[in-house]
């Protein structure tokens, strides 16, 4: 018999893994280093037991290869705020594919996201498009650099990720590969800690060509620190950079820089602002992003030049999901939608005693949470605990992040599940939490050895 005890309640799914998904997923490792495309999707996030594919979604909806259904929260990274296969955006995308995907000279596409898109980021004048975050982040670091003739970058060490490329992947704990003289130009600093800024500069005085950082993460800007910042740059002569990936189109339509009120010299987007179709923008004054242009006579900078950075099916779908942003209040949905599963989530963990060990946090269109063990230290194997138990009630959320597409219904199930899942977490503080894992616990992605 097994000495695991029972789980709570009756929950719908299973934990467990037909031979079919068994044998795709041993074909994906065989194929694929980590057995997929993006860390955070791997095996090693999620528990044992997991679905490890998703065969398709719908909304908030998603269905794994035996056709079990589960409320996705994360969607897809946080690219998709308008929900999977959102029928506008769909249909915008498969009417430009009908007409050729990729041409020799530039679509007029281009130019009709551009003015969409630079007609809602206040402050920006030109744009370049790309297929992801990491391009268009590392666009504005090169820029930053030919402009300010400086190497060095100061980038913000409480967030988690800016770009594949070197000039971030060697500051973090996977450096392997690159070389350390790479890693010398990137210096850190804390966010809303102008005084860890201040050391930066005062230690390399006329060296730092860029400040990165997403102007609001899990904390909320505290007040005076982004402008500090803004006064900084222009003080020190160095090249303001919000990465909005994240942070664009969710906390507000025209980016958190508009939330906020500071206007950086260059923006990155990417994500949401094609509902999760492939598309990322560089944006930014026209001082700056004109250097990488024809119309200038200083040295020219290579900035953005990819193959499919302007697939023309891409922007159909960026342009619609901007209009539908223009009909609906999407923003002003994820802040209410994420408002009240943070208070369905945080009434049961208060009502069972686990307000100091399971907590929500962030801003409410970008929720995620924190599983801490029986000192109030977060643990990996709590964190793996509830997404097991919520996965075996139809929830998987690596992130609390909700999108347009969850409707009251849903978020009211998603704190069923989660309290089903608490009640397991409450029983596993007191005996034990290996005593309830069906495996090993997730591990970071950002760690030295497997």
């Amino acid at each position: 018999m097994s000495s695991k005890p029972p789980v709570a309640d009756a929950p719908p799914h299973p934990l467990s893994v037909s031979d079919e998904a068994e044998a795709l997923r041993e074909r994906a490792h065989a194929l694929i280093p980590g057995g997929a495309h993006t860390y955070a999707k791997g095996d090693d996030q999620y528990p044992v037991g997991a679905p490890p594919f998703i065969a398709r979604g719908h909304g908030c909806h998603v269905w794994d290869l035996e056709g079990r259904e589960y409320l996705e929260y994360g969607m897809g990274l946080r690219s998709v705020t308008l929900g999977h296969a959102f029928e506008p955006v769909v249909a915008a995308a498969a009417e430009a594919m009908r007409h050729g995907g990729n041409f020799s000279r530039p679509s007029p596409l281009e130019v009709e996201c551009a003015e969409e898109l630079l007609s809602i980021v206040d402050g920006a004048d030109m744009v370049k498009f790309a297929k992801n975050g990491s391009d268009v982040t590392t666009a504005a670091v090169k820029l930053a650099r030919a402009a300010t003739g400086r190497d060095l970058v100061a980038i913000c060490r409480d967030q988690p990720f800016f770009s594949v490329d070197d000039w971030f992947i060697g500051s973090t704990a996977m450096p392997a590969g690159i070389p350390q003289s790479a890693r010398a130009l990137t210096l850190t600093f804390r966010y809303n800690d102008l005084d860890s800024v201040d050391a930066v500069f005062r230690r390399h005085p006329s060296q730092v060509a860029a400040v990165v950082l997403e102007p609001a993460a899990m904390q909320e800007p505290a007040p005076g620190f982004l402008q500090g910042l803004r006064e900084r740059c222009d003080r020190e002569g160095a090249v303001l950079v919000f990465d909005e990936t994240i942070t664009g189109f969710r906390w507000h339509v025209g980016g958190a820089q508009k939330l906020y009120g500071v206007t950086p010299d260059l923006s990155a987007f990417g994500k949401a602002m094609a509902n999760g179709f492939s598309l990322a923008a560089l944006t930014g004054k026209r001082a700056l992003m004109e250097l990488g242009g024809l119309k200038h006579d200083k040295e020219r900078v290579f900035l953005l030049s990819t193959t499919h950075g302007a697939e023309t099916h891409a922007l159909a779908a960026a342009i619609e999901t901007m209009r539908v942003y223009r009909r609906e209040d999407v923003v002003g949905a994820l802040h209410r939608q994420g408002a009240r599963l943070r208070a369905g989530v945080t009434e049961a963990a208060r009502e069972l005693g686990l307000e100091r060990h399971f907590e929500v946090l962030g801003r409410d269109c970008n929720l995620v949470y924190a599983a801490k063990d029986a000192s109030g230290v977060p643990s990996q194997a709590f964190r793996t605990l509830v997404l097991q138990e919520t996965i075996r009630r139809g929830v998987l959320m690596p992130s609390l992040v909700v999108s347009f597409s969850h409707g009251d219904a849903e978020i009211d199930r998603t704190v069923e599940a989660i309290r089903g899942a608490l009640e397991v977490y409450r029983r596993a503080l007191e005996s034990g939490v290996e005593r309830f894992l069906e495996g090993r616990p997730v591990k970071p992605v950002f760690r030295p050895r497997n």
